[in-house]
């Protein structure tokens, strides 16, 4: 039996869009993104939504936006993808790592205070697996010592805590619809904010820091535009947000099923004693964007290849990024710097976890985990 990693839930309506975009000459970024844009704002809660090729180029320009650069500092985790601390590096700041709880993998805030010196600029939380970080602490923080916000927020769509949602605290929160994400198009990103220059500073650098975007060049009278900033080719286009655009009134069903499915697993998942997992917090309110297991680390690589060869299909989400050799030899941060996040890094396996995974499937799933673990 052969089982996806990932599947999604693109149909009919996602078909007609793109057909309905491909009809019009214009097929960059005009009248469809801004009307993704609109309606994403609306299903979030934010003022403003900038809508970018990926959630790395979403925090890149938010990070630029806010004036962060180099001699600067940026606190955040190494229990993430690299991107995180990418789009920082890309910026000439400095990403400060600080070490992560053992329960969730997220950010520990009780060591943020620590790290911060004269350079830092902000703190960029990310919300992994879909679990939300503590922002009520966070901002606290953030208030105390003048610093910006920036959520990566690329798994946790869906995601509360303490009843704050996404975005609600900081001045940029940053989402991603890649392939693997709950809404999709591929590649794709978005900055929320509710800060109207803020907004308008990443919509501008979102296309090289020119004043005008492309559909005004195209249907207004023309006027000279000029370049305002240096700034990137971010924007997302019409064909992107075509497939968008129907997705956002499924997100809570899908997020509903992802829930059963997630509980399905859990009720079997839980009477194997070689497992651990990330915690779901009671006052939380999950994305469920991965389903991931923590195993012994010397039994790890091993169990991938064998599940791998059962055909199932897996993933590391993630190994800790301070040992990944570009990071460890620009940052001399190697291994032993995070001990809890190099652990969950040396431990954890993500299974299949979508909408169309059948009750057979994850029954196949389960067994073929407690065959594994026990030889």
């Amino acid at each position: 039996m052969k089982i996806d990693f990932f599947y999604h839930n693109l149909g009919e309506q996602e078909r007609e869009a793109v057909y309905n975009a491909l009809e019009s000459p214009f097929l960059t970024t005009g009248s469809t993104v801004l009307e993704f844009e609109k309606k994403f704002s609306q299903y979030i809660g934010s003022k403003h939504t900038i809508a970018v090729m990926s959630c790395t180029a979403a925090l890149h320009l938010s990070l630029q936006a806010l004036g962060i650069g180099k001699g600067d500092e940026v606190i955040t985790t190494p229990m993430t993808f690299a991107a995180s601390s990418l789009a920082i590096v890309h910026t000439g700041a400095t990403p400060v790592w600080v070490d992560v709880e053992a329960n969730t993998g997220n950010i520990d805030v009780k060591l943020i205070e620590a790290a911060i010196t004269k350079k830092t600029k902000a703190i960029l939380p990310v919300h992994l697996y879909g679990q939300m970080c503590d922002m009520r602490t966070i901002r606290d923080i953030a208030n105390q010592f003048g610093l910006f916000i920036i959520e990566d927020a690329a798994h946790a769509l869906e995601s509360s805590r303490d009843g704050i949602r996404i975005g609600e605290l900081s001045d940029a929160a940053c989402f991603s619809f890649y392939a693997t994400k709950s809404i999709t198009c591929g590649e794709g990103g978005a900055v929320s904010t509710n800060s109207q220059s803020l907004a308008s500073k990443i919509h501008m650098l979102r296309s090289h820091g020119i004043n005008k975007d492309a559909n005004m060049r195209h249907d207004k009278v023309f006027e000279h535009w000029d370049l305002i900033d240096f700034g990137w080719k971010y924007n997302m286009n019409n064909i992107q947000a075509s497939i968008l655009i129907p997705q956002i009134d499924k997100i809570d069903h899908i997020h509903k099923k992802r829930k059963e499915i997630y509980g399905q697993y859990m009720e079997r998942l839980v009477n194997i004693p070689e497992l651990k997992f990330p915690q779901i917090l009671p006052e939380s309110i999950s994305a469920y964007h991965l389903l991931t297991i923590w195993v012994a680390p010397n039994k790890r690589d091993k169990l991938l290849r064998d599940l791998q060869k059962k055909g199932i299909g897996v993933a590391v989400n993630y190994r800790s990024i301070n040992i990944l050799s570009k990071f460890q030899n620009f940052f001399s941060k190697g291994r032993g710097s995070f001990p809890i996040s190099e652990k969950i890094g040396d431990s954890t396996i993500s299974l299949p976890f979508h909408t169309h995974l059948t009750q057979e499937e994850i029954n196949h799933i389960i067994s073929m985990l407690k065959e594994l673990l026990i030889k």
